[in-house]
């Protein structure tokens, strides 16, 4: 599997079928799983840190980004992520 750069942009499909451009912001690796937190770029481009929606998604092992389903998964990966973010 290829490696996960920050600061790459991909574009991602939502719900609607809109593609929509996301920016990857950090990510981390738990319990074997890779995780990323990503941004809109339109939203990167516009706002300061504060304003920006960040979500995660973990990759697979085909490299294919998935949601984070459960709220104890989101709340494993968001504290995980806080501690890099808080550390730069």
């Amino acid at each position: 599997m290829e490696k996960i750069e920050v600061g790459e942009i991909f574009t991602i499909t939502d719900e609607n079928d809109e593609e929509l451009e996301v920016e990857i912001l950090a990510s981390v690796n738990i319990e074997g799983t890779e995780y990323v937190a990503v941004g809109f770029v339109e939203d990167i481009q516009e706002e300061t840190e504060e304003d920006i929606d960040v979500f995660f998604l973990s990759v697979d092992e085909e490299g294919d980004f998935n949601a984070v389903e459960s709220d104890e998964e989101f709340e494993k990966v968001s504290a995980a992520f806080d501690e890099i973010l808080d550390e730069e």
